[in-house]
């Protein structure tokens, strides 16, 4: 009987401390916010507000999974947000600048982030620069080359009636009803496959395997032949694609690009991931819980200034919520 009751603490304790249970305290969460704002602000209840939801998930949903995989092996990225900015005024330059058709800036723009993880990775696992100075230096270096090459001004892609403004349905799409206009969010579709195979690379590959092998025991990881360098570099690469394609998405999702815009986009990113169940410390870490993470943080930004509350607020809860993240992360590890 006691060896069975034991049994029992010793299962709930284990749930506890897994990353399933930070999973459902976010949706929970998430339930209760939701429920929260509809009740209070009939406004809120409205399609457009879902729209809106899903609109403001995109670049930085593609952010968070790509850095998901550098948190996992212990480092991290603080290029991302204005290597998107860097990135899509590089794209806007090539089209209307150079006169390059839609497709191949597109090509370069995934490219320069690509390339751009290459050189994090290079720098982190090589040269062993601490990943906080080297995403720095980076981030510096995309915010100058940006600002150099448009001169300070905006950048704009192909929008409206222009050859090319097509590529904006991929992500939102406008669609004619018995009562009007109604805007689909297009992209969302896009991005639940890419969570989908995410997970599956995360937890069902030789990417993920080894990616979690660095963050929890790489000297182990060397020991047994594998290419560490490799492995932790291309964790960096992941991270620079998707910072690419999110570059491209906040290109399609805006108007206007404008130099300095990114500060910052990299924090709700990185926090995402965190809320979502990725270790600080490394070793473990969820591409759905990250895409929870992103999921809160946009109803946040959403939905608090239906009740009255500005950006603000929304920076102090995120912090509170971010601060619980952590918090939890420290006692599954027991640390």
């Amino acid at each position: 009987m006691e060896n069975t009751i034991d049994r029992k603490k010793a299962a709930r304790s284990a749930f506890i401390r897994s990353s399933a249970f930070q999973r459902l305290i976010i949706i929970a969460v998430l339930i209760l916010l939701y429920g929260f704002f509809y009740i209070a602000s009939p406004s809120f209840r409205k399609y457009t507000t879902l729209v809106q939801i899903c609109s403001n998930m995109y670049y930085t949903l593609l952010m968070a999974i790509g850095v998901t995989f550098p948190l996992i092996t212990g480092g991290n990225d603080l290029s991302m947000g204005t290597g998107l900015i860097c990135y899509s005024l590089i794209g806007s330059y090539l089209m209307r600048i150079c006169g390059w058709p839609l497709w191949a800036a597109i090509i370069i723009t995934i490219l320069m982030g690509v390339t751009m993880g290459a050189v994090n990775g290079f720098g982190v696992a090589k040269l062993n620069v601490p990943p906080f100075i080297m995403t720095l230096a980076s981030m510096m270096f995309c915010r100058g080359i940006g600002s150099i090459l448009t001169g300070g001004f905006s950048g704009t892609w192909p929008d409206g009636m222009e050859p090319g403004a097509g590529f904006r349905s991929v992500f939102r799409l406008v669609v004619k009803t018995d009562t009007g206009r109604m805007p689909v969010p297009l992209g969302m579709v896009w991005m639940i496959l890419l969570v989908i195979i995410m997970s599956l690379v995360l937890n069902k590959t030789r990417v993920g395997r080894y990616t979690i092998a660095i963050g929890s025991n790489k000297e182990a990881l060397k020991l047994s032949g594998v290419n560490v360098l490799k492995w932790h570099i291309f964790a960096y690469m992941i991270c620079g694609l998707f910072t690419g394609l999110a570059a491209v998405t906040y290109a399609a999702t805006f108007s206007n690009i404008t130099p300095g815009q990114g500060a910052g986009f990299e924090l709700n990113a990185i926090g995402a991931a965190i809320i979502g169940g990725t270790a600080m410390t490394g070793g473990s870490g969820s591409v759905f819980g990250t895409f929870l993470g992103v999921l809160l943080i946009s109803l946040l930004q959403v939905g608090l200034p239906f009740v009255g509350l500005n950006a603000d607020w929304q920076l102090l809860i995120t912090g509170c919520i971010l601060m619980g993240a952590v918090t939890i992360d420290k006692m599954r590890n027991g640390k």
